[in-house]
């Protein structure tokens, strides 16, 4: 009489239910290590960025505090709240330390400036993009390259450029320095723009009767609303917060920008210690930029961005 032996048990295959449900399909791979990975890698990511945030706000609001301070609270207790809100450093800095004027000078070159660089800026970077002609390629690349030109280096032709030209020490010669300092960036940002734009519309226009001046204007420029925002913060705040150019060709007192003021008003503080009226006017150049940002903070991703999605 034969009898059978039975087969000894083997383990669950690689089809069971038991083992595909721990398994992944595409990778093979367990999927919960690749999700504390992910878990990880987010949490180290979302901890830098926290760190960077308190990083840049902490100053800023400990500086807007202190501009309310007066000048015991400052050093008696520089991390406290103030007792009170002394809104008189702000007054006096405007007034006595002539902030005022300062404000209306930056605003004016600035407003100047930033206009006219993106009127000129827009209209040579829709040439150098929609047109092709000989020295075109040459002639964006000197744009390109006045990037990279240290400002340092053209500190003294430019003084005598401007002295000769008998712009220096006005505020129309600044705005005219001011925009052939940020020309090279506007050129180039505007360029790779315009060339994202389609040439369906253009064509259109053309065939309608319409001639390049009126096709650029009313047709390509808006179509580029979002470019010439976010070129025109970043130009903004170079200019706003810009120093050496002003130092050198603009030596007259009464015709000083922000920049100018504040190192002034910080240079007296060893004559007349009013560190609170400082802060204030430190603060009064600061919010502009700020405002400028959380206003516009959507359509600067917007410009940084369109090009890639089109």
């Amino acid at each position: 009489m034969k009898t059978t032996e039975s087969p000894a048990p083997r383990p669950a295959e690689s089809g069971s239910g038991l083992v595909v449900a721990k398994v992944d399909v595409r990778s093979g791979k367990p999927p919960t290590r690749k999700k504390k990975e992910g878990k990880v890698l987010n949490v180290f990511s979302h901890g830098v960025l926290v760190i960077w945030a308190v990083m840049v706000v902490l100053p800023l609001l400990w500086a807007v505090m202190t501009s309310f301070k007066d000048d015991s609270s400052i050093f008696g207790s520089p991390w406290s709240l103030p007792d009170r809100l002394h809104f008189d450093n702000w007054s006096r800095a405007w007034t006595e330390a002539d902030m005022g004027d300062y404000f209306l000078n930056t605003v004016l070159v600035v407003g100047g400036s930033l206009v006219g660089t993106l009127a000129l800026g827009s209209m040579a970077a829709y040439v150098l993009a929609r047109f092709d002609f000989p020295g075109n390629r040459f002639i964006y690349f000197l744009f390109v390259g006045g990037m990279s030109f240290p400002i340092m280096l053209a500190l003294v032709p430019l003084f005598f450029v401007v002295n000769n030209m008998g712009l220096l020490n006005t505020i129309h010669g600044l705005i005219l320095v001011y925009i052939a300092y940020s020309l090279p960036f506007t050129v180039f940002f505007l360029t790779a723009f315009f060339r994202t734009l389609p040439s369906s519309v253009a064509e259109a226009a053309f065939v309608d009767g319409a001639s390049h001046s009126r096709t650029f204007f009313q047709i390509m420029l808006p179509m580029a609303r979002p470019a010439l925002i976010s070129v025109g913060i970043f130009n903004f705040l170079g200019q706003w917060n810009q120093y050496m150019l002003p130092t050198v060709l603009n030596t007259d007192p009464d015709k000083r920008v922000l920049t100018q003021g504040l190192v002034q008003l910080a240079v007296s503080q060893g004559y007349k210690g009013d560190w609170s009226g400082l802060f204030a006017g430190l603060v009064m150049a600061m919010l502009p930029v700020l405002a400028a940002y959380v206003v516009f903070q959507r359509q600067v991703v917007q410009g940084l961005t369109a090009g890639a999605l089109k």
